[in-house]
């Protein structure tokens, strides 16, 4: 009997102390906690980004938006922090999936309508062109992308064929396809349609050019803003290039004076 009278004690002791143990650690976690988590937050801010890549000329809607949270020191300027802020604003700038929407890729809030019409630069006109009248680069050419445009037709002056690029450097708004009836057989067939920003000029000579012959686009590097001038290819040009270079024949003559008596006369020999 006198064994359990020590043990119990002892056995108490350990149980409260385990007990107090438990308690204070749930505490202390309980209240540190929230402070951790106000710590984080006050350090971050919601930034409105794309729910997935959307082209130029989207109007957007609230489904295709969230908010990420990024450290303030971080923020992009011009962004929002509420969606409702950019609800039925419409793009002037291509996006890519979690990118921030900013006021520098949106069109003013008095536009209401998406489309071609909001990214048009002010000055300059958007012009389209059909698959039957040119010949792209199917699948490679894209919005924002720039072309120079080379006509094929016939020389009036010398009734000769002729390339000449007569566009550089212009800028591609978008690109479709078009479905059209085939004339003899009545079925379907796609066209593409290239739709690009000229100025009112450049769309005057660029229908008629469509009228003239056959026109082609050359894909320019994004950062090419050079300009080359050219005097055009004859179907003779193209024919002689890249002949061996034929021997010249160089004819030299010498002068003989010849005197018989008084009268002196000249003779020319080839060398």
């Amino acid at each position: 009997m006198g064994k359990w009278k020590a043990i119990i004690p002892l056995a108490l002791a350990l149980v409260i102390a385990s007990s107090v143990t438990i308690f204070v650690y749930r505490w202390l976690k309980v209240q540190s906690t929230p402070k951790e988590i106000s710590k984080v937050s006050s350090k971050t801010a919601p930034v409105v980004v794309a729910v997935e890549g959307m082209p130029w000329g989207t109007k957007l809607e609230p489904k295709m938006v969230k908010t990420l949270s990024y450290l303030k020191d971080t923020l992009p300027p011009g962004s929002f922090s509420n969606p409702e802020l950019v609800t039925n604003r419409v793009l002037i700038s291509s996006l890519r999936p979690n990118e921030p929407i900013l006021e520098s890729k949106l069109a003013p809030s008095s536009v209401t309508t998406g489309g071609i019409s909001v990214v048009v630069t002010p000055g300059k006109r958007a012009l389209a062109l059909k698959g039957d009248k040119l010949l792209g680069l199917s699948g490679m050419i894209r919005p924002t992308n720039r072309v120079d445009i080379l006509l094929t037709t016939t020389n009036p002056w010398n009734k000769e064929k002729t390339t000449k690029t007569v566009f550089e450097n212009i800028l591609v708004l978008a690109t479709g396809v078009e479905i059209r009836k085939n004339k003899e057989d009545g079925k379907p067939y796609p066209v593409d349609v290239y739709t690009l920003e000229v100025t009112p000029k450049e769309g005057e000579k660029l229908v008629l050019a469509t009228t003239m012959g056959k026109l082609q686009f050359a894909l320019r590097n994004i950062t090419d803003k050079e300009i080359a001038l050219t005097n055009g290819a004859s179907i003779s040009e193209v024919i002689t290039s890249f002949r061996p270079k034929k021997n010249k024949l160089v004819i030299r003559t010498s002068t003989v004076e010849i005197i018989e008596g008084g009268n002196v006369t000249k003779k020319n020999f080839k060398l």
